[in-house]
């Protein structure tokens, strides 16, 4: 017996397909795409038309393909960054704007919490937003001297915490070790960077607040974080992959009401090649439409405006010292080529440009004695990748995921201190790529910054800072229909997904954000500010919630 074939109507349809650009109908069946068109093309026999979405315009959903889990835990702690944030149900969360005010949100949430010396963890700080002020030991001490505190920077490569906390880490007085940063007394000023100083942090705490027990609650949570902004397919880019957390993915997507495909990447710090592989082939047996596995994250290098990333010479335009390898240039080699003869698509973490070189080198050795066509391996992040990067990754087969975000929130600091200038204005190279034919994607790294990929659009095409500076904008910026492609199509392809979503166009999944404007029409500076309706995954309608 054949299912029933739905048409929906809408004022306009913009498929990301080039043999079929517009429509004003498209037709479900059985969760997928039959076909777009005009009602007289699509209204056969034993069709119902279903008018709910007349007056809206409907997209591809749209695709994340660089994101956390932590954006659906994180909101069970206090958010403490410098910008608005809007939570998963919709409502709107003030920023805090100085330490004073971080101080007084923390101690409110430590009152709220038993009196039983519990870890306090909050989120979001960044010293470059609120006037290079650091949040120090002293600070968080007048939040309590009797339970742990930590707050999580923006970049999540940086900890603050208490001097209860450096304490039980044996870290207040071991200035020496690398990450522990000194403090104007000579002890330890509560700020910890990079995996050394952090990983012995989490060990004192008996666990890494960031890739702590994961319930179902936390992935729809996340779930309901993609409804809002229109994604119907989004990542979860560094995971040890437990096998707890992998019986949670697995029950929270088989649930008929989840509402997004979940593509987690396991995180190659937490195994070694040969574990990770074989995990991986045990696990592309437990995927299904809404769980996709296949993929490793490594991290080279950290973040720019945390001063932690590697960059090539002249360095940071501050003259701060060069930053940290999270994977050791000499050892990075070993791995790519063992993940790559394996047929593992590599998804590389590079904020730096030096950091950008060696991962280029590492897969280009690896081709070399194993060539292998469409691997797809991306770069992360690539902020200040330079023009011949780019020709070499085109050269390569490499991808690029590009951190549109970081005009926004962090163009001023790069412009004023980490980068300079000439550089700031080529940072997240999107113009670049697009000339040189380099595959890419953007991004938004949430929760680094907000999940909410119009905005990322918004960044690509507008390239403005937070402070109103345009960076780059004659040489750099996209068009309103490349950035619609990078968050739909071009997601889809760094996925290695773009046989089944990332377009509306027959025989791929039905996966529809539903927007109250038409994103081609309205002016390029309005694009963040356009309504999103909900969702359509493989067919389920999903209204997002709003506060």
């Amino acid at each position: 017996m054949t299912s029933e074939t739905v048409v929906y109507s809408a004022r306009k349809i913009i498929t990301m397909n080039p043999s079929r650009p517009s429509a004003t109908h498209v037709a479900v069946r059985d969760g997928r795409i039959v076909a777009t068109g005009s009602a007289d093309e699509l209204m056969v026999t034993g069709a119902r038309l279903d008018p709910r979405f007349a007056d809206k315009v409907l997209m591809p959903g749209f695709v994340e393909g660089h994101s956390h889990i932590m954006e659906g835990l994180m909101w069970k702690q206090p958010y403490v960054g410098a910008f608005d944030r809007r939570s998963p149900e919709g409502k709107v969360v003030a920023g805090v704007p100085d330490i004073e005010a971080i101080v007084a949100r923390l101690q409110q949430a430590e009152a709220a919490l038993p009196n039983d010396g519990s870890p306090l963890y909050a989120w979001g700080f960044d010293p470059l937003h609120i006037g290079g002020k650091m949040l120090t030991r002293q600070d968080l001490d007048k939040v309590s001297t009797k339970r742990p505190v930590l707050v999580v920077h923006a970049s999540f490569h940086i900890n603050n915490v208490n001097t209860l906390t450096l304490e039980r880490a044996e870290l207040l007085h071991a200035t020496n070790i690398s990450g522990v940063v000194a403090g104007a007394d000579g002890l330890a000023s509560g700020e910890l960077q990079g995996i050394p100083a952090r990983m012995r942090l989490f060990r004192a705490l008996g666990h890494n607040p960031l890739a702590g027990t994961i319930t179902e609650a936390d992935v729809r949570r996340y779930a309901a974080s993609c409804c809002v902004q229109g994604v119907t397919t989004i990542t979860d880019l560094h995971n040890d992959l437990a096998d707890p957390t992998i019986e949670v993915y697995r029950s929270a997507t088989s649930q008929a009401d989840f509402g997004v495909r979940l593509v987690p990447a396991l995180a190659a710090v937490s195994h070694t090649p040969e574990q990770a592989i074989a995990k991986l082939e045990t696990l592309r047996g437990h995927a299904s439409d809404k769980l996709h596995y296949g993929i490793v994250k490594l991290v080279v290098d950290g973040s720019i405006q945390g001063f932690t990333a590697r960059l090539r010479w002249p360095g940071y335009h501050n003259g701060a010292a060069n930053g940290l390898w999270y994977i050791a240039p000499e050892e990075l080699p070993r791995l790519v080529e063992a993940y790559h003869r394996a047929g593992v698509q590599l998804h590389i973490h590079t904020n730096g440009d030096e950091a950008t070189e060696v991962a280029l080198d590492a897969i280009e050795a690896a081709q070399t004695v194993a060539p292998r066509p469409d691997h797809r391996h991306t770069l992360q992040h690539c902020q200040m990748a330079s023009a011949a990067q780019f020709r070499r990754m085109k050269n390569l087969g490499v991808c690029a995921n590009l951190f549109a975000n970081h005009l926004y929130y962090w163009g001023d600091a790069h412009y004023e201190l980490t980068m300079g200038p000439e550089r700031a204005a080529r940072l997240d190279a999107t113009g670049t790529a697009q000339r040189i034919g380099v595959p890419f994607a953007i991004h938004s790294d949430a929760p680094v910054t907000p999940l909410a990929p119009l905005f990322t659009a918004w960044c690509a095409v507008n390239r403005v800072s937070s402070s109103g500076r345009v960076l780059g904008r004659d040489t750099e910026a996209l068009t309103t229909e490349q950035a619609l492609a990078a968050i739909t199509i071009g997601a889809a392809y760094t996925l290695k997904m773009d046989h089944l979503v990332g377009s509306i166009e027959t025989g791929k999944y039905a996966d529809f954000v539903v927007l109250d404007e038409d994103p081609l029409a309205v002016p390029p500076e309005r694009l963040k500010e356009i309504a999103v309706w909900g969702t359509v995954v493989g067919g389920m309608i999903k209204e997002a919630p709003r506060a």
